[in-house]
C-alpha cells in the first residue's frame, strides 16, 4: 500500500519515490491555493497570531501546479523527520532557518536552490510564487527512498472506532476551522472563518480523515511559534463519521506520531487522505452525532 494513505499501489514507480513536503501560504491574498486534494496528508500549523501555513505532504499524487508556496519554520525539521528524507520545497527563509534546514535531513529544494518555481499575476507578491510537483520530484538525490507509513489504517470489514459525530471546530488562534462529515461523499469538508474553503479549482477542500494533535508551543526565532512535536499530548481523530478521544505519543523525531484510544488500543485510520490540525491546547471542540 501506499504508506501516507494505506491504499493498494496501483503505479510502483510512484510508490518508490520519496516524499515531497511543501510549505504552503494561507494568508487571505494567498487563496484559493492549489494541492489540498491531491496531497496524501496536509499539515495547518499556527506561524503568529494572525495566521497559519499549511505542509502539503505528497506522494502518491501529483499536483501541478501547487502553491502560493511560503517559507518554512524551524518546527517544520522535527515535524518531518519521520518521512525519510523528504524534499522540502518552500521560498527560503532568514540564515539561521536555512541553515537548519541544510544541516537536517529534510532535501532544501527552495527557490534558491532549484529553478522550478514560477510566479503568477493574479496574486501580488509574496503570494503567488508557484511550482509543480513533478518538476519537483526531478530533483530529488540519487538513492532518494520513500517514506515509512505514518498512521494506522483499518483493514477491509474492520468497525471504525468511537462515537458518531459531526465533525470538529478548532480554533489555531485568530483562524476558526469548521471539519463536517459528509455522510454520502464519505469526506471530511472545511470551512473557514465560517465560510466554506475552496481550492483554486473550485472545489471544497475535503478529506478522509481529520486528526487533531493538541500542541504546546514556545516562542521560537523572532517569537515565531514553535510546535512541541516531540512528546505527548491530546489528540482528537475523526474518521468514518466517528470521533475518537486519544493521546498523541512521539518519542523522537524520527518516528512517526502514535495515536492512541482511551482503551489503549491503536487508532486505525480511513484509507484516503489525512489532514493535521495542530492547535494550542484546549481549543477543540467535537461536535455532537448529526
Amino acid at each position: 500500500m501506499y504508506p501516507l494513505t494505506g491504499i493498494p499501489v496501483a503505479d510502483p514507480v510512484i510508490a518508490a519515490r520519496p516524499a515531497l513536503v511543501v510549505k504552503i501560504d494561507n494568508a487571505s491574498g494567498a487563496r484559493p491555493q492549489t494541492g489540498f486534494n491531491a496531497a496524501d496528508i496536509v499539515f495547518e500549523e499556527i506561524v503568529n497570531a494572525r495566521i497559519t501555513r499549511f505542509a502539503m505532504v505528497f506522494h502518491s499524487r501529483d499536483s501541478d501546479p501547487v502553491g502560493p508556496i511560503r517559507s518554512g519554520r524551524i518546527q517544520d525539521i522535527d515535524m518531518f523527520g519521520s518521512y525519510n528524507r523528504p524534499l522540502f520545497a518552500w521560498s527560503g527563509g532568514n540564515k539561521t532557518v536555512t541553515a537548519a534546514v541544510d544541516a537536517s535531513d529534510l532535501v532544501n529544494l527552495s527557490q534558491l536552490r532549484v529553478g522550478v518555481y514560477f510566479r503568477t499575476t493574479d496574486k501580488p507578491v509574496p503570494h503567488n510564487l508557484y511550482s509543480r510537483t513533478s518538476a519537483l520530484w526531478k530533483k530529488a538525490p540519487a538513492g532518494s527512498q520513500p517514506p515509512v507509513q505514518q498512521f494506522s489504517y483499518r483493514r477491509d470489514g474492520d468497525a471504525v472506532a468511537g462515537s458518531p459525530s459531526a465533525g470538529v471546530d478548532v480554533k489555531l488562534d485568530s483562524i476558526n476551522v469548521n471539519w463536517k462529515w459528509n455522510a454520502s461523499k464519505g469526506l471530511y469538508f472545511r470551512q473557514m472563518g465560517g465560510k466554506n474553503h475552496f481550492d483554486a479549482a473550485g472545489g471544497q477542500v475535503t478529506t478522509n480523515n481529520v486528526v487533531v494533535l493538541a500542541m504546546n508551543y514556545l516562542p521560537g526565532i523572532s517569537d515565531s511559534p514553535d510546535a512541541q512535536t516531540i512528546g505527548t499530548g491530546e489528540a482528537y481523530v475523526f474518521t468514518g463519521g466517528n470521533y475518537v478521544h486519544a493521546t498523541w505519543t512521539r518519542t523522537d523525531r524520527l518516528l512517526p506520531f502514535v495515536l492512541t484510544a482511551d482503551d489503549g488500543s491503536v487508532v486505525g485510520l480511513t484509507p484516503g487522505r489525512t489532514f493535521v490540525e495542530l492547535p494550542r491546547v484546549n481549543l477543540t471542540q467535537p461536535l455532537p452525532a448529526p
